[in-house]
């Protein structure tokens, strides 16, 4: 499977409907489940122990999407995966008070990894680019007199994305790339179904009303901040379990590049081990 379909090209302007939100040319899903998916998880277990191990690099994954696009049920199949030691995530929600008295960046700083880490953020600093541009929500002390704040704001991120990526933190972007009429149905779903309607919010719908705002939005925002050290991949969303199988191979192309390695032992500590050995076994 070509993965490169999915990447942006920096300096493209795009629009959603540029891409499809169901590939006609998927893997069949029974082929997905029984083949390429647990093979694919299976190299990402290893390259993210590797890389836990080695503790040289991290790796930050951001996640977007529209409501019920799919990104919790990735990171529920995927991430759940990997060994917990070497991950975290974290869910980016309305701003709490004190958030709001800092720069629009400080919030996430918990949610960045370590190095040997991969870490997750559910919906992420993205969302100061959305949600108060659709929702007329910025103060007024947050608006520059002399430029236009979202393009200002994509300039912040891009800087702050290379600022990881050149301390040895790759950054991988994903945007949930859902048709209206799929969500319509996974809402419907969720509302219906009594072990699923607690993850309903009333606001869901309401934003439904803004569909055509969040397209434009997206679609701008990818288009300024699709960069070569921190490109966006746009996945048809529709198609779930493809979706996380691009997800995953997306991620073990990012490790191989790292290419983490077990640390090798000194002389001295290898003498140390054999040591150790002989001990145990003689008791």
């Amino acid at each position: 499977m070509d993965i490169k379909k999915y990447r942006v090209t920096p300096g493209e302007s795009i629009q959603l409907s540029d891409y499809p939100t169901s590939d006609e040319n998927r893997i069949a899903e029974d082929e997905l489940l029984d083949q390429h998916i647990p093979k694919s998880v299976e190299e990402l277990k290893e390259l993210h122990w590797r890389l836990h191990a080695q503790e040289k690099n991290g790796v930050l994954v951001i996640l977007q999407a529209i409501d019920a696009g799919g990104k919790d049920e990735a990171i529920s199949y995927i991430f759940s995966n990997l060994n917990a030691q070497g991950l975290r995530t974290l869910s980016v929600k309305k701003p709490s008070d004190t958030e709001q008295k800092h720069d629009y960046l400080w919030r996430i700083h918990e949610g960045l990894p370590e190095k040997g880490e991969v870490g997750i953020l559910n919906r992420s600093y993205y969302e100061e680019v959305i949600a108060p541009r659709i929702h007329d929500l910025l103060e007024e002390e947050e608006v520059p007199d002399d430029q236009d704040v979202w393009k200002m704001r994509y300039r912040q991120i891009n800087d702050f994305e290379r600022y990881l990526v050149e301390n040895g933190f790759r950054v991988v972007k994903f945007l949930f790339n859902v048709s209206k009429d799929e969500q319509k149905k996974r809402l419907l779903e969720r509302i219906k179904d009594p072990k699923k309607n607690f993850e309903f919010s009333f606001s869901d719908v309401e934003e439904r009303e803004h569909w055509d705002e969040y397209q434009d939005i997206f679609a701008e925002l990818v288009s300024h901040t699709s960069t070569e050290h921190a490109p966006w991949h746009v996945l048809p969303a529709d198609d779930e379990w493809f979706t996380r199988y691009i997800v995953t191979e997306v991620m073990n192309d990012v490790l191989r590049e790292i290419d983490p390695q077990y640390p090798k032992l000194t002389d001295e500590d290898q003498e140390k081990l054999d040591e150790a050995i002989k001990k145990l076994e003689n008791e």
